[in-house]
């Protein structure tokens, strides 16, 4: 049977785009299917745009490895293509003596995850390098860094539309099945409903993708995680940053803490406050930048009041609840679920954009 598509790729995200262009210079024909008006609207552009070291993710770990690994992808792809990005680092800063001793630990997790580059100094050095910072030691992490997401996920889309790959917008995702051929197909809903036959599916659907793998008929149950949101509140400095640096606080068991991190303007803001939602929801409550304060301050004495604007809100795809310990990326194809040319992407969160090019490159060798 003559299928319509080789490859559907739904989702035209930072991930969904980055497979899409794997995908195109394997020489598969691609088409990119995205339920909204335009590429990265969703969790891609709601986002810290850090490029992550790979620090505390769990040993072994895909977080870690294809952390580490997109890492070093993403940075040569952005000096090959002219992306916007500052490889500026980032403090991991310890306020008090007993944390002080924790930092080693931290190195020691990173070193195990393949990041030979932190180094620890007092704070004395600390404030030499941030004049405005305060604390009793830190760990530098050189290799951190930012990029601007949309000009990434432009030029993933350009080079996968320069191997023939197609976008196609305002077309959501209806239902699908395997036939008895073995290829799927697929049914959308949007400004033109259309129906087609593919041979492969690849679902990058970010927040969506455990509802979307939910209607492909005969996906085993069991292989599709429940969906957790886990909506993070920004704030922004009002003015220029004293800091040339990323500032993170020790981690504890809450998460990263408030920490600050800077645009490729030098605008700083802070985040996140954190809350589980049960729908996809981005409204900011302004009164959440309260407890702000006291946290940036721990690092900052002299943030001055009132100087915190609401930003912006983004929601995690979590795969587990708030009682649970973070879950590791999920690559769920034929090995897990059984069915030939379907890779299902669950939990994609943090670190996803700096793991994009790696989680690629995974996705593909999943497909095998």
């Amino acid at each position: 049977m003559a299928v319509d598509i080789d490859c559907v790729v739904l989702g035209a995200g930072v991930v969904g785009l980055a497979v899409a262009r794997e995908m195109a210079l394997a020489g598969r024909e691609v088409l990119v299917i995205e339920a909204t008006e335009a590429i990265g609207t969703g969790t891609s552009s709601r986002n810290s745009e850090v490029i992550h070291a790979g620090i505390y993710y769990p040993q072994n770990s895909l977080k870690a490895k294809l952390c580490v690994a997109g890492k070093h992808l993403l940075y040569d792809y952005c000096n090959e293509r002219g992306i916007p990005h500052n490889r500026l680092g980032k403090l991991i800063v310890a306020a008090t003596p007993e944390q002080s001793a924790q930092l080693e630990q931290i190195a020691l997790r990173a070193r195990q995850n393949g990041v030979d580059d932190l180094y620890q100094i007092s704070g004395a050095q600390a404030r030499e390098l941030e004049p405005a910072l305060v604390c009793d030691a830190a760990l530098v992490s050189p290799s951190t860094g930012i990029v601007d997401s949309h000009a990434l996920m432009l030029a993933l889309q350009g080079d996968a539309e320069n191997q023939g790959a197609q976008c196609v917008f305002h077309t959501r995702f209806n239902q699908g099945r395997v036939l008895e051929s073995g290829e799927f197909l697929l049914q959308f809903e949007g400004d033109e409903p259309m129906e087609l036959t593919a041979n492969c599916v690849i679902n990058a659907t970010g927040l969506s993708a455990p509802a979307v793998a939910g209607k492909l008929q005969g996906l085993p149950q069991e292989s599709i995680p429940q969906a957790y949101f886990c909506k993070g509140s920004y704030f922004t400095l009002s003015g220029r940053s004293p800091f040339s640096r990323l500032i993170y606080p020790m981690p504890d068991s809450a998460g990263l803490g408030v920490h600050l991190t800077l645009d490729l303007g030098g605008q700083a803001k802070f985040g996140p406050d954190t809350e589980w939602i049960d729908h996809e929801d981005y409204t900011l409550d302004a009164r959440r930048g309260d407890t702000f304060y006291d946290a940036v301050r721990r690092y900052w004495p002299a943030l001055p009041d009132g100087a915190l604007s609401p930003g912006y809100t983004g929601i995690r795809p979590k795969i587990v609840g708030p009682a649970s310990p973070a879950a590791d990326f999920m690559i769920s194809g034929p090995a897990t679920h059984g069915i030939p040319g379907l890779v299902n992407l669950f939990g994609i969160e943090s670190p996803g954009l700096t793991a994009c090019l790696a989680l690629a490159q995974a996705t593909r060798a999943a497909l095998i």
